[in-house]
């Protein structure tokens, strides 16, 4: 029985125990990606219909990579569309109100918008490895796996992304 569930993804419960174990992770790699959560749904769908469709060809034990390499190729397909989004929403303020003063709202705001441009500012490689690891909580191996990847790569861009970042906060100062 165990051999059966490994080789066939196109059985529904398979399927769907797949999605409930990397949906949430392939989600924030897009959400990575392109900072833009709506595209990064839509893009998780993609990916597991993609999934579908060659699930006679893809055993349980890679369905994993499978998503990951469908999921890099889908973000390098959007990544000229992306460019232009982010600088769209980047240039557009964003407003909010609250009870605190309006020098604090202002300090934070622009220390905020530093923030996203220094990161921004960083190569996407770079980008993608810090925020997998800073926000989704992902070690260097698990980053490794899913940029496909030596784990020394990942290190080296996780030290170019804190100097980069340090360099530019610095300058912000």
């Amino acid at each position: 029985m165990e051999k059966e569930l490994i080789d066939n993804v196109c059985e529904e419960k398979i399927y769907e125990r797949i999605y409930d174990n990397h949906s949430e992770a392939i989600n924030n790699y897009f959400y990575y990606k392109f900072g833009d959560r709506e595209m990064a749904e839509e893009s998780v769908q993609e990916a597991f219909i993609k999934l579908w469709e060659n699930c006679k060809k893809v055993p349980f034990g890679k369905a994993k990579s499978f998503l990951y390499t469908v999921a890099n190729n889908l973000s390098l397909n959007r990544y000229k569309h992306k460019k232009v989004v982010l600088k769209y929403a980047n240039s557009v303020p964003q407003q909010t109100q609250d009870n605190q003063s309006p020098d604090y709202k202002m300090e934070e705001q622009e220390f905020k918008l530093k923030l996203e441009k220094a990161i921004q500012n960083l190569s996407e490689k770079q980008r993608v490895a810090f925020l997998l690891h800073r926000i989704d909580g992902k070690s260097y191996k698990e980053i490794a796996e899913i940029l496909n990847i030596s784990v020394k790569a990942v290190e080296k861009r996780m030290q170019k992304a804190l100097e980069s970042l340090r360099e530019e906060i610095d300058a912000f100062k």
